[in-house]
C-alpha cells in the first residue's frame, strides 16, 4: 500500500494531479481529521517496524571489551585514516598488524601502541575498529628453518625445475620456468 492510498483510501490516478478533472475537491474538517488519523496510523506502523528491526539487530549484537595487555588487529578503512596512512590499494587486507592495548580510555575507546610507520595516526581507536586476536599455535612459523638477514630479507634457493615452456609472441620468444 502506497502512502497516497493510505492517506486517501484510493489509488493515485495521475502523476501530475491527485484527482481526476471533474471531481470536486472539498477540504473540510472530515478530510483533515481522516488525514491526521491516517498519518498517526502510518507513524505507529513505522515505530513498530523500527522496534522490530532494532530487536533483530540487538539479538546478534555482542559487546566487545578488551583489557590492558591484550593484542588486537586494526581495521583498515578510509574512515579511520589507516587506509590513507598505508597508501592502500585494492587488494589490501581488511585488518592489519597485531597491536598491543596500552589502556582503556573510555567505555568504547582504547589507546594502542602503534609502530613508527603509523605515527601519523592518533593512537586512540573505537572498539568497532578493533578485532580481538585469538592465539593459534598452528599460525606460528618455526624460525629454525628460515634464516632472516639483518635487513629482514630471506634467501630462497630453488630445489628443482619442474616444468619449462616457451611462449611465442609475434617476434619474441618468452621462456617460462616452474621452480620448486
Amino acid at each position: 500500500m502506497t502512502l497516497f492510498e493510505a492517506l486517501y483510501g484510493r489509488k493515485c490516478r495521475t502523476l501530475l494531479c491527485w484527482y481526476v478533472s471533474g471531481e470536486s475537491v472539498v477540504l473540510g474538517p472530515e478530510i483533515v481529521q481522516q488525514t491526521t488519523e491516517k498519518v498517526k496510523l502510518i507513524q505507529e506502523k513505522m515505530i513498530t517496524s523500527h522496534s522490530r528491526q532494532k530487536s533483530y539487530h540487538d539479538k546478534r549484537r555482542k559487546d566487545l571489551e578488551f583489557e590492558e595487555g591484550n593484542h588486537v588487529f586494526l581495521r583498515v578503512t578510509p574512515v579511520t585514516g589507516v587506509g590513507r596512512a598505508l597508501k592502500s590499494k585494492k587488494l589490501t587486507l581488511r585488518f592489519i598488524g597485531l597491536y598491543h592495548i596500552l589502556e582503556r580510555v573510555r567505555v568504547v575507546s582504547y589507546r594502542m601502541a602503534l609502530p613508527p610507520k603509523l605515527s601519523n595516526l592518533h593512537d586512540v581507536f573505537h572498539v568497532s575498529q578493533l578485532q580481538k586476536y585469538i592465539s593459534d599455535p598452528s599460525n606460528v612459523i618455526p624460525m629454525d628453518d628460515i634464516q632472516v638477514r639483518d635487513n629482514l630479507t630471506v634467501e630462497a634457493l630453488p630445489v628443482k625445475i619442474k616444468n619449462r615452456e616457451v611462449n611465442k609472441l609475434r617476434g619474441k620468444d618468452i621462456s617460462l620456468v616452474k621452480v620448486v
